[in-house]
C-alpha cells in the first residue's frame, strides 16, 4: 500500500492544468466501505482510515485556472466549486480521490471538465463570502429541482500538524474517473496543505444525498478542517495500469525490477506552496 504522506511526487509528464484552491472547509463523515464501494469506478476500492471509509463535502474558492503553462483564464478559471468526494485504492496500492459530484458557477468551465477529464461536474449558481473567520458557501444545481448546499465554517487560529487521519484525507496525489466502463487516473501535486481546526456553524445540504449517500448531512462531521488553500498542477488522465519505473538502487547495491506494484517510483517534490 502506497504510503500517506505530504510531500506530492512529481507530475510523470508535463503540466496541463494549474489552479489555486483558496479559502477551503474540508467536511468529511466516516461511512462503513460497503456503502462507498458501489460508488467507486471499475478497479477502486474503498480507501480506510480508522475501520472506516470516508466521504467529503468540500467547498472551496477556484482562482486563476490556467492550461498547459499558459496565463490564467481571466473570470472563466475563477469561480465557487462545491465536491462530494470519496477516498480509494487501485489493485497497485496507489491511494486517491474519486469524486461523486462537482459543483461550479461557470459554465463554460463544467462543459470543459466533462468534455477533457469525464469529471461529475454540474453547472450551479454557487457563491462565496467571508465575515472575518466564518466563510460562508452556497450553490444550487442549475435545473428542476437541482440539489442545494449551504456551509458556513468558522476557522481556529490553531494549526493541525502531524495529524494521521487530516494527512489521510488531504494528502491525496492522484484522481479516479470512470468513464465508458473503464477507469483513467490523473496525477496533482501541491505543498502541504496549510490546515487549521475548525466549526461548522451551519449546514443545509442535499448535495450528498444527490451523490447517493442519504443522511450524512443530518448529523454532524467527524472531522472539520479549513486551509487558506493551495496552488495544484494537474497531469493528463491516464488509463489505470501498473506503474512502471526504471531501475533504482536497492539498499546494499542491488536495483530494483522494473515493474514495481503499490510504488510510483517517482522522487519527491521539493518546492511548496
Amino acid at each position: 500500500m502506497e504510503p500517506i504522506s505530504q510531500t506530492a511526487p512529481i507530475l510523470p509528464g508535463r503540466p496541463v492544468l494549474q489552479q489555486f484552491w483558496a479559502d477551503v472547509t474540508f467536511l468529511h463523515w466516516r461511512v462503513d466501505a460497503s456503502v462507498v464501494a458501489p460508488l467507486l469506478p471499475p478497479g477502486i476500492v474503498p480507501d480506510v482510515f480508522g475501520g472506516s471509509s470516508w466521504v467529503g463535502l468540500i467547498p472551496f474558492r477556484m482562482i486563476g485556472s490556467a492550461f498547459f503553462g499558459g496565463p490564467p483564464v481571466p473570470y472563466f478559471g475563477t469561480f465557487t466549486e462545491v465536491n462530494v468526494r470519496l477516498y480509494g485504492v487501485d489493485e497497485f496500492g496507489r491511494r486517491g480521490v474519486v469524486f461523486a459530484s462537482l459543483e461550479a458557477s461557470r459554465l463554460v468551465a463544467v462543459v470543459a471538465a466533462r468534455a477533457a477529464f469525464g469529471l461529475p461536474y454540474f453547472w450551479a449558481s454557487a457563491n462565496f463570502g467571508r465575515d472575518g473567520q466564518d466563510y460562508r458557501y452556497e450553490s444550487r444545481r442549475i435545473g428542476r429541482d437541482g440539489p442545494t448546499t449551504r456551509i458556513v465554517s468558522r476557522a481556529s487560529a490553531l494549526p493541525v500538524a502531524d495529524d494521521p487521519l487530516a494527512d489521510f484525507l488531504t494528502a491525496r496525489w492522484r484522481l479516479f474517473v470512470g468513464r465508458g466502463g473503464n477507469t483513467a487516473v490523473q496525477a496533482n501535486q501541491h505543498g502541504a496543505w496549510p490546515l487549521v481546526s475548525a466549526e461548522l456553524l451551519d449546514l443545509d445540504d442535499n448535495l450528498l444525498a444527490a451523490a447517493g449517500l442519504p443522511g450524512l448531512a443530518d448529523r454532524p462531521p467527524d472531522s472539520t478542517l479549513f486551509s487558506p488553500g493551495v496552488l495544484t498542477q494537474f497531469s493528463g488522465a491516464r488509463p489505470l495500469v501498473e506503474p512502471v519505473r526504471k531501475n533504482l538502487p536497492l539498499l546494499g547495491g542491488a536495483t530494483a525490477p522494473g515493474r514495481v506494484v503499490g510504488d510510483t517510483g517517482l522522487e519527491p517534490m521539493t518546492s511548496s506552496v
